[in-house]
C-alpha cells in the first residue's frame, strides 16, 4: 500500500480543484486514468487505493476524485453529471499535458468514463468498464437495485447502520465489510458539503431535462474504443443481465464476469481484477 499523502495531488481545472492520486512511469504506454463509483464517502483512494500499487507497476496511474467526491471540490452540478464529470477530469488531462489515456471506471465511474469516451473519442485509447452506471441496462432486475436503495435509504437517513446496509450489498464475502471501512466511508460522508453534493448529482439523473443525457446505453453503439466490461456475477448494485446490451451494442465490447463477487471487483476480486484489466490494456491491436 503506497502512502497516501506523498502520492496524493491537486490541480485547478474549470474554476475546481480536483484531487488526484499519481504513481508509476511508463512513458511507452499511454496513462492509466480511474475514477470510483457514486456511494456514500466514495473517492479514488477508497475504491482504488488498495490497487494503485499493482496498476503502477504496469501504467502511470491516476486515480481522480470526481468533482463532488472525496478531497476535489464541490460545484454545483451542470447538467448530467456524468457529462459534468467528464468535462472536469478531461479539463485535468488538458492541465497536465497528457493527450491520450486508457480509462478503467466503476460504477458512476464507468459512466463518467464512458461519457469521456463519447465526447472526447480522441484522448481514450481503451475503455474498462466496471459495472458501470448508465450503460447498465437492468433487464430482468427492478428498479431500483437492492443496492441503490441501500444508497437511497442512507441519503435519507443517514447513519452508520444504513451505510453499512448499503455497503454489505457491494460485495459477497460480508468479511470484508469492516468498522474501519464504515467509519472511514461514514467520515467521508458526513464531511462539510458531502451530502448536497450527492443530492445534486443524484437529482441530474431525475431531473427529465438531463435525464435522458445519462442514458448512455442509448449512445452504446458509437463507441469505438475496444472496450472490457467486467461484472461480478453476484453484483447486486448493476445486476449482470444489464452487460447484456451493452455487450450487444459496443461494436469492440468483451466481457469478464467474476465468480463470486459483488459491485467492487476491484476489491473482492483484487489480483484477477488486475491481470484481467492489465492483460486487456496492453494487447496489442
Amino acid at each position: 500500500m503506497l502512502n497516501k499523502n506523498e502520492v496524493r495531488r491537486t490541480a485547478s481545472v474549470l474554476g475546481t480543484t480536483l484531487a488526484y492520486y499519481e504513481a508509476g512511469e511508463h512513458a511507452e504506454r499511454p496513462p492509466l486514468v480511474m475514477l470510483h463509483g457514486g456511494g456514500p464517502g466514495a473517492s479514488s483512494w477508497s475504491n482504488f487505493g488498495p490497487a494503485l500499487p499493482g496498476f503502477a507497476q504496469h501504467f502511470r496511474t491516476l486515480l481522480v476524485d470526481q468533482p463532488g467526491f472525496g478531497a476535489s471540490d464541490k460545484p454545483p452540478v451542470k447538467g448530467n453529471y456524468f457529462r459534468h464529470s467528464a468535462d472536469h477530469v478531461v479539463a485535468l488531462l488538458d492541465v497536465l499535458g497528457i493527450e491520450r489515456i486508457h480509462l478503467l471506471g466503476n460504477s458512476l465511474g464507468g459512466g463518467t468514463a464512458m461519457r469521456l469516451a463519447l465526447s472526447y473519442p480522441e484522448r481514450v485509447q481503451r475503455l474498462v468498464l466496471m459495472g458501470p452506471g448508465g450503460l447498465s441496462l437492468n433487464l430482468f432486475h427492478a428498479d431500483p437495485t437492492e443496492g441503490v436503495q441501500r444508497l437511497m435509504d442512507f441519503a435519507a437517513a443517514p447513519s452508520r447502520e444504513a451505510l453499512r446496509a448499503f455497503i454489505a450489498t457491494m460485495v459477497v464475502n460480508q468479511k470484508l465489510v469492516t468498522d474501519e471501512l464504515v467509519e472511514e466511508r461514514y467520515a467521508d460522508a458526513m464531511a462539510p458539503g458531502a451530502r448536497e453534493a450527492m443530492a445534486a448529482m443524484g437529482a441530474s439523473f431525475w431531473n427529465p431535462e438531463y435525464a435522458e443525457d445519462g442514458m448512455l446505453w442509448r449512445e452504446a453503439h458509437r463507441l469505438r474504443q475496444p472496450t472490457l466490461l467486467t461484472w461480478g456475477r453476484e453484483d447486486r448494485v448493476n445486476p449482470l443481465d444489464g452487460a447484456f446490451a451493452a455487450l450487444k451494442l459496443i461494436p469492440k465490447a468483451e466481457l469478464h464476469v467474476f465468480p463470486r463477487c459483488g459491485h467492487w471487483a476491484q476489491f473482492e476480486a483484487a489480483d484477477a481484477f488486475r491481470e484481467v484489466s492489465v492483460a486487456f490494456l496492453t494487447r496489442e491491436k
